[in-house]
């Protein structure tokens, strides 16, 4: 490996543990990134002429916090000089000294909370999560959700000024705001990896880059709160859906239905990664999907599948989390459970639903159900308005097949 590919690979690593302690000093994450990539810059320079240290990660970091130390002390000197002219100057903290190892975890936490702050618009805090703690550039970024990089730098940009505008503290909340914070945190992280799972635009169904992405950042979490259930429900979430990831897709990229999946290739290891975080789990919205998940995970067979349980999980959610998306999959789990005739009402029943006007499962789910009643042609015309609404090519191709399929079979 070269230096320069070796200086890289670090920096991806530790970026985020370096951009966390080095924000606990500067307080402000849009200059701890600036003095970030100055060590890495620095790192660029020095590590071909005198050789890759044994800890290059301690270098990376070392160097990043004298230089935001040194930041510090010399805004201090300038405030010092203007006092003793008898000007003032909004107060400097302190410079403080490189964080014990000890304290990296509660660095990381606060630079989570921090870019996933409620006052920043949802895609802000996607895009700087993903830059400042997941460390993608802003071209990977620009590539997993198919925009372009202008846009996504504007949007960290925005979102880095919006945190100084709204003076957010760099800290891990507590009391009252630390579930709203906790919740908007997991809330980033089910995005992302949905992004990757079922992608909405594009040619690919799957992204999966962006769902391990999402997986090292719920993991990461759990471990540094290990005490919060629904970190280890979002883990355990996760697990069981990464699982399948490789068989939901043929050979060619086409989508691949739950029922027709090889189960033989499900990763078992993520499986029992998820029945192991699950277990820690608590009662929350992720940890009933996590169950729901898990209910999929333990059935050998498609026709295996405990579909009554998954009925009484999705009345769960519902409590939690009142929305239609979830009452049209309990439907689908009603239609399993009960048949088809059971749950046409229920989807039925959904159709005006202003939330759901332009969301493509809906009348997917609707064709499905009247195809299994023996209702082809209204089957082929709820597939078609599927296919119009969906801006993924894979999914659309599919229920146009579907469509034909539905007419065909009469």
């Amino acid at each position: 490996m070269s230096t320069t590919r070796a200086v890289e690979t670090v920096f991806r690593i530790e970026s985020a543990r370096i951009i966390a302690g080095v924000t606990r000093i500067v307080r402000d994450i849009g200059i701890a990134e600036e003095i970030a990539q100055d060590a890495l810059v620095a790192a660029l320079e020095q590590w071909p002429v005198e050789g890759v240290p044994d800890r290059p990660g301690a270098w990376l970091t070392a160097t990043a916090k004298n230089r935001a130390i040194d930041l510090v002390r010399r805004k201090e000197a300038y405030a010092r000089k203007l006092a003793e002219v008898g000007r003032t100057l909004e107060d400097v903290p302190p410079p403080e000294e490189p964080a014990e190892p000890e304290d990296i975890g509660d660095d990381l936490l606060r630079l989570i909370f921090t870019a996933c702050h409620p006052v920043l618009r949802t895609e802000g805090r996607v895009a700087l999560t993903l830059r400042l703690v997941g460390g993608l550039t802003t071209q990977e970024i620009a590539r997993a959700f198919l925009t372009s990089e202008s846009t996504v730098a504007q949007r960290i940009v925005r979102a880095k000024r919006s945190l100084a505008t709204a003076g957010v503290p760099f800290e891990v909340p507590y009391g009252a705001d630390r579930e709203q914070r906790l919740a908007s945190v997991l809330e980033v992280i089910y995005l992302v990896f949905n992004e990757g799972y079922s992608a909405t635009a594009g040619d690919d169904l799957v992204r999966p880059a962006l769902c391990e992405d999402a997986l090292r950042l719920a993991r990461l979490l759990a471990g540094l709160m290990p005490d919060e259930t629904e970190t280890h429900g979002l883990v355990a979430l996760l697990e069981f859906q990464a699982s399948r990831i490789a068989t939901r897709t043929g050979p060619d990229g086409e989508p691949v239905l739950l029922a027709d999946q090889n189960r033989t290739r499900w990763n078992r290891m993520l499986i029992g990664r998820g029945v192991a975080a699950l277990r820690r789990a608590g009662t929350g919205p992720y940890s009933v999907q996590a169950a729901i998940a898990g209910c999929h995970a333990a059935a050998v067979r498609y026709e295996d599948t405990d579909w009554a349980t998954i009925v009484a999980l999705y009345g769960r959610l519902l409590v939690l989390v009142p929305s239609p998306v979830v009452e049209l999959n309990r439907a689908v789990a009603v239609s399993m459970a009960e048949g088809p005739g059971a749950a046409l009402p229920l989807v039925e029943a959904l159709a005006g639903e202003p939330a759901l006007a332009s969301y493509h499962l809906l009348p997917s789910v609707r064709g499905d159900l009247l195809e299994r009643l023996g209702r082809g042609e209204e089957a082929r015309v709820e597939f078609e308005r599927a296919a119009s609404l969906t801006r993924n090519a894979r999914e659309r191709s599919l229920l146009l097949r579907r469509a034909r399929a539905a007419v065909e079979r009469r």
